[in-house]
């Protein structure tokens, strides 16, 4: 029986203005500014790909190690030897020593962390370079480092203790590191924000505003009055120096561009479709998304929730696309749909297909490293130290 998209996802495969927003012809005018899903997608890849990628890594054997992000396409996860959250695979990167290459089907951040979490014989190969992070490049070191004369203008830099989500530049890391700061991700940011109260009276939180704000007000006790959002692009952040000495989070203006496409619209609109559904969201998400969810998690707890759901229950799932597919195909005794009518991957995400996986590992075949993700011994120490504070974390 052939399945339609409509019947999987809950979603109108008609092209509508909205929907095309899949292939980047339109803008909705109703999304967070920079929330949009660019370009075309790759196109399906050839049969004969799935023979050759099969070889290459026959031949690279026990040499390299494919890590596979869950946004990843089927075809690309097909061949990863771990899949996983970006801080999972980087972990899993650093205890496969024995590994000459290892192969980040990700984004650029992401290698970046595997390449200061790894040896220094090893090599850190991104199948397309051109696979970056919207969220991660909305925090440049340039713009960090006048922030943080900003918060040394206004007299509170001394007790602003720097948290950066995993989703941040090497750069990034390194600049939290060097402040006294830590890293977090979606699963430990309660934790890292405990942690940094205890060091300081503020925290300076790094490239996400949601995150941080729904970790702050959801699951700590903050009111949004004890939150500010600090714009790079705006003098001063757009801020009073009293304002900065009244906050207790200075949130960075930085979101991701897939889930901040879900709105309270989106929330309501798939209750009055589906009757006693369950809506699970990441806390990327907006606040008044989180807030209106019946359950919010990182990627690994959506996992988690959907293996432990009960058989004919009902799900709306707020992240990527391609997991939620994912999802929906691995318990077929649920009804798992995505959150919004507009089917929306990570773009850049997406950009790792199958011929680009072929292409680095045929390349490491023949006896060369395509695109080495590289990161300077000053800004590894600093960015180390960082996630080792998290690391530390109890």
């Amino acid at each position: 029986m052939t399945t339609t998209i409509t019947e999987t996802y809950g979603v109108d495969p008609t092209p509508t203005p909205l929907a095309l927003l899949l292939l980047g012809r339109e803008a909705d005018p109703n999304s967070e500014r920079g929330v949009e899903c660019p370009g075309d997608l790759p196109p399906a890849s050839d049969p004969n790909l799935v023979e050759r990628a099969r070889a290459a890594k026959a031949a690279l054997g026990e040499r390299v190690f494919i890590l596979g992000h869950h946004y990843q396409r089927d075809e690309v996860i097909e061949f990863a030897d771990v899949t996983g959250d970006s801080f999972k695979l980087a972990r899993d990167a650093a205890a496969r020593p024995e590994a000459e290459y290892i192969v980040f089907c990700g984004v650029h951040f992401m290698a970046e962390s595997a390449d200061i979490l790894t040896g220094d014989a090893q090599q850190v190969v991104l199948p397309d370079l051109a696979a970056g992070c919207s969220m991660a490049d909305m925090a440049t070191a340039e713009q960090v480092a006048e922030c943080w004369d900003v918060l040394t203008d206004a007299g509170i830099a001394d007790v602003t203790v720097p948290v950066s989500y995993m989703n941040s530049s090497a750069d990034i890391k390194a600049f939290t590191g060097r402040h006294g700061g830590t890293i977090c991700t979606s699963s430990n940011a309660k934790r890292a924000l405990e942690w940094a109260f205890e060091q300081g009276e503020k925290v300076l939180f790094l490239p996400d505003q949601h995150l941080g704000r729904n970790t702050a007000v959801r699951d700590m006790g903050l009111s949004l009055e004890d939150c500010v959002v600090y714009n790079p692009h705006k003098p001063n952040g757009g801020l009073t120096a009293e304002q900065l000495r009244d906050a207790k989070m200075i949130l960075w203006r930085g979101h991701c561009s897939v889930h901040g496409r879900f709105t309270l619209d989106s929330v309501n609109d798939v209750r009055e479709r589906i009757p006693g559904v369950t809506v699970l969201v990441h806390p990327e998400c907006r606040h008044e998304v989180v807030a209106a969810a019946d359950m919010v998690g990182s990627t690994e707890y959506i996992i988690k929730a959907l293996d432990a759901a009960e058989p004919g229950s009902t799900w709306a799932i707020g992240t990527e696309l391609n997991l939620v597919r994912r999802l929906a195909k691995a318990h077929p005794d649920k009804e798992i749909v995505f959150l919004d009518r507009a089917v929306c991957f990570c773009s850049t995400m997406n950009r790792i297909d199958l011929p680009h996986l072929v292409w680095a590992l045929e390349s490491l075949v023949e006896g060369r490293v395509p695109n080495v993700i590289t990161v300077d011994p000053e800004t590894e120490k600093h960015a180390k130290a960082a996630l080792d504070r998290m690391l530390a974390l109890p």
